[in-house]
């Protein structure tokens, strides 16, 4: 009975075993599969076609189209446009002090009645009510000076304006070209990182050939895993420094990227990273500075600015003569018709002069004195400052050419001294680690090649801004 027992539970536990085994798989892979569908459903958001991408992600992108989107869009060139237009406005405010004024007035009037002084025994009724209008035509004909002051200054205005304008453009406009060639060096260092790790995994692929060969050892198998993976992590910051050089790019180009656009911004840009000739001398290099660069430019309008508000506060020492011609029309003061009207021209002049002031003139002289004084040292700190960057720009150069010189050859070098490694390890009088050594030294090569170029590129761009120099949108080089 026992042993009944017993097989009733085994065949018990059997059946219930069965079962498990029929519905196991079905509740492994009904846990394995629901992360696979939330990541399907993710990644197969529906995806952007050209029609949804805006203008300047769905074509290709020269350096001088950028530019020129950047003089378009740009925020900071936006900004300084407004301040020239805040400059334009307060230049027509400057002249308007030369330009007649035509002044209309219009008053009313009414008066208690007992507070109207009446002739004892007089019969006249005086009105309580009044009214008086008038237009007159207002010219100043001196003001110690001040006229012309100001309008030397609304003149100036506008040109101090257009000059700091210019070195805003010139200033985002060289970091439009910094930040064009840093895409085209990523995009360069994604193809010498991807062609190192190619090297090394057919040599992974060639070392496991012959240990499976049993001609190499298992050692140099793990040598070139470990020189495999540690080519990665190059690759994977190339590929970054590539993503955000886009970024950094677009928001210098005033794009407000468009929500659709993952982490990777389809920009595609034309052109590569080349060196182009550029001839000149330090002392030519400073004299053109001196000359062209628009801070200076700026500076020189707010020096002759600041001396004609000297001019201006003086003119308070002085009277103000100002004449007047017009129209007037008013009530009579005897009579209780207001609809009896005396009216007929008028013409006159006034001279204005404040004898006492309380030193508020002599208090504006100073302060326009010593804005001059500050002005005067600003320039000549500025015109040291634009030296030394003259000389640090053009040294930078000299350096990036230099290097760009000495690397010329070193890639084709790298790439013949790989292959004679290759051969002499296939001939067996080679080592894996002279090949491996190779491969590092070609990488390198490469890498140092391309960041040469990016350098000299950049450096050129540094130099023309400092010695005033800018590329124009049709691609020729002009002078600001």
């Amino acid at each position: 009975m026992e042993m009944n027992m017993l097989k009733n539970k085994c065949s018990l536990w059997a059946a219930v075993a069965a079962v498990l085994l029929v519905y196991a798989p079905v509740q492994v892979t009904a846990q394995t599969n629901a992360p696979a569908q939330s990541v399907t459903t993710t990644t197969n958001a529906p995806a952007l076609t050209s029609a949804d991408l805006p203008d300047w992600l769905s074509r290709p992108l020269t350096l001088e189209e950028c530019l020129n989107i950047a003089l378009v869009n740009n925020s900071d060139i936006k900004e300084s446009q407004f301040d020239v237009e805040a400059a334009t406005g307060q230049a027509i405010t400057n002249r308007a002090i030369v330009i007649p004024k035509v002044v209309g007035k219009m008053g009313v009037n009414r008066v208690q009645d007992q507070y109207i002084e009446r002739v004892p025994g007089s019969t006249l009724d005086v009105p309580t009510d009044s009214w008086t209008s008038s237009i007159v035509v207002q010219q100043q004909f001196f003001k110690g000076g001040q006229i012309a002051a100001s309008l030397k200054i609304a003149k100036h205005l506008k040109e101090q304006a257009i000059y700091s304008h210019r070195a805003k453009i010139a200033n985002v406009l060289t970091e439009v070209k910094t930040r064009y060639y840093d895409v085209l060096l990523a995009l360069e260092q994604i193809k010498v990182n991807e062609a190192s790790v190619e090297l090394l995994t057919k040599e992974l692929e060639d070392s496991q050939r012959r240990f499976k060969a049993k001609t190499v050892p298992k050692f140099n198998v793990l040598r070139a895993e470990v020189q495999l993976a540690n080519a990665q992590p190059p690759l994977i910051q190339a590929r970054n420094d590539y993503r955000i050089a886009k970024n950094d790019l677009c928001n210098l180009l005033g794009y407000d990227i468009p929500r659709t656009v993952w982490e990777d911004i389809p920009l595609n840009l034309v052109g590569k990273l080349e060196a182009q000739p550029f001839e000149i001398n330090l002392s030519e290099a400073m004299a053109q500075a001196i000359e062209k660069r628009p801070e200076l430019g700026a500076l020189r309008e707010t020096e002759i600015i600041a001396q004609q508000s000297v001019r201006m506060a003086k003119g308070g020492y002085l009277p103000g003569i100002t004449g007047y011609a017009g129209y007037r029309s008013t009530s009579p003061s005897y009579k209780t018709d207001l609809t009896d009207i005396y009216h007929g021209w008028v013409i006159g002049g006034e001279l204005n002069w404040n004898l006492f002031d309380g030193l508020m003139t002599k208090g504006t002289v100073d302060v326009a004195k010593a804005n001059l004084s500050k002005t005067e040292e600003q320039l000549a700190a500025t015109v040291r400052d634009i030296e030394v960057e003259v000389r640090s720009a053009y040294s930078s150069f000299i350096e990036a050419k230099e290097t760009l010189e000495s690397q010329e050859k070193n890639v084709e070098l790298a790439e013949e001294a790989l292959r004679l490694a290759n051969a002499l390890e296939s001939a067996g009088s080679g080592t894996q680690l002279d090949v491996l050594d190779a491969e590092t030294a070609l990488t390198q090569a490469r890498t140092t090649w391309v960041n040469a170029l990016r350098n000299y590129s950049v450096s050129l761009a540094n130099l023309e801004r400092a010695i005033g120099i800018t590329v124009q949108t049709t691609g020729e080089i002009e002078t600001e």
